[in-house]
């Protein structure tokens, strides 16, 4: 790089702000753990949508389950008997702010072949608080992405009614190890 080139871009960087570092998201070490590398969310669309929101009563607990998914693992999910791998703090942020947060969360976690992840959301007094908002919007917008598989409420120790257990969809990366585990086993 010559001298003009490094002027040209200290010029055109002049305004550029650097990014702020997010303490909300907690990944937790996972076994077998490849390199994490960032999945780079400005080359696509949040299609998380906003707009008019059914608001989810208090006393509604979040509950999602996609078709096929056994019982099985929705009770287990409820019942808190899966390890989270990586956690989500959206509590003090403004509704685009979950928004973007949450978007590039369930990328990264899709990424990283997590498999269970834990949001927290916070808890409202009344059914119109900011709380309970960003709860009723986490609600729609999990059922947005085709790899979340199940959610539902925590249990007490891990933030209660102002959190939330997700189960994501197994990659195919995944699933051909479990298949080549068990194909082992069973020579």
């Amino acid at each position: 790089m010559n001298l003009d080139d490094k002027s040209l871009f200290l010029d055109a960087m002049e305004d550029v702000q650097p990014l702020k570092r997010h303490s909300d998201v907690h990944w937790q070490p996972v076994r077998n753990a490849r390199t994490r590398q960032q999945v780079d969310t400005l080359q696509l669309d949040n299609f998380l949508t906003t707009g008019f929101l059914d608001i989810v009563p208090l006393a509604t607990p979040l509950e999602f389950k996609r078709e096929g998914l056994q019982i099985g693992v929705l009770d287990k999910l409820r019942q808190g008997k899966y390890s989270q791998q990586a956690s989500l703090d959206l509590r003090q942020q403004t509704v685009e702010q979950c928004r973007q947060s949450l978007f590039a969360f369930i990328l990264q976690a899709e990424h990283d072949n997590l498999r269970n992840i834990l949001i927290i959301h916070g808890k409202g007094k009344e059914d119109g608080s900011h709380a309970n908002i960003i709860r009723s919007y986490l609600a729609r917008w999990l059922t947005e992405f085709d790899d979340v598989q199940a959610f539902c409420s925590a249990l007490p120790h891990h933030g209660g009614s102002g959190a939330c257990y997700v189960a994501l969809r197994k990659s195919a990366a995944a699933k051909q190890e479990n298949w080549e585990r068990h194909a082992k086993r069973s020579r």
